[in-house]
């Protein structure tokens, strides 16, 4: 049979129809509706925002974002362009952006600063663009989550936990006014009660450091173990300098 009995039979053309219905639908599935894509280290370093031609990708736990509509700040020469190509996630909460501050480990942050950086992904699905995953210690080969990424979002919600806890705890104390001027220097005191410096007990676990804040105490609570008095204020003072 010839193309064109081919092409005239009403059998044949729907035929022809529904072939050309199938190559088009497959070919539509392929290439608008595939995976998000998968980068390695070396791929991802390419869209550093050096090259016009390419957009400007940044990963952070992972996760890959066109940043190509803030290139003023991550194209070349922008004040963020130090996350550009790479994922620096440490350098999120570490403020260190040379070296090896620019890496994805966060080995040794605290429970809120990880917290941190799962904020700042947070952010960056809604102000940006997710296109991919970066195969390394955040997704396998096959862009499944690690037992490390696991993790840092396990320990992000244990942070989340410890500070709603440390602010309703905090919330039932009366903290002490402050003020400070350059001439005179800082000042606490206390409407009713006196002014005391306690430690802050979750903060070792937030932060991996100890601080204290300033709390009112009446003269039935100033017996109690772990209240500082200011150096060089009076027992009963309601004001102190600091």
């Amino acid at each position: 049979m010839s193309f064109k009995t081919l092409a005239t039979s009403p059998v044949s053309l729907i035929t022809l129809l529904v072939l050309f219905f199938a190559f088009s639908l497959t070919f539509f599935i392929k290439f608008n509706h595939t995976p998000q894509g998968l980068f390695d280290a070396q791929k991802l370093a390419l869209f550093n925002g050096t090259n016009e031609r390419l957009p400007i990708l940044l990963g952070i736990l992972g996760s890959v974002f066109d940043v190509t509509s803030g290139k003023s700040h991550y194209g070349a020469g922008g004040g963020y362009n130090h996350f550009a190509g790479r994922d620096a996630s440490r350098a999120f909460v570490s403020g260190n952006f040379t070296g090896d501050g620019l890496t994805d480990n966060l080995r040794g942050l605290s429970s809120t600063e990880v917290k941190s950086v799962v904020d700042w992904r947070d952010f960056y699905h809604k102000r940006y663009t997710y296109v991919g995953k970066l195969v390394g210690r955040y997704y396998d080969s096959q862009g499944n989550p690690t037992k490390y990424l696991k993790g840092v979002e396990a320990k992000a919600a244990r942070g989340a936990q410890l500070l709603e806890k440390q602010k309703i705890e905090e919330a039932k104390q009366t903290t002490c006014n402050s003020r400070w001027s350059q001439d005179e220097g800082g000042e606490v005191w206390c409407e009713d009660g006196y002014p005391r410096l306690v430690q802050r007990p979750t903060e070792i676990a937030l932060t991996g450091k100890m601080s204290k804040r300033c709390v009112c105490f009446d003269d039935s609570q100033l017996d109690q173990p772990g209240l500082e008095l200011y150096e060089g204020c009076d027992f009963h003072a309601k004001r102190c300098k600091v």
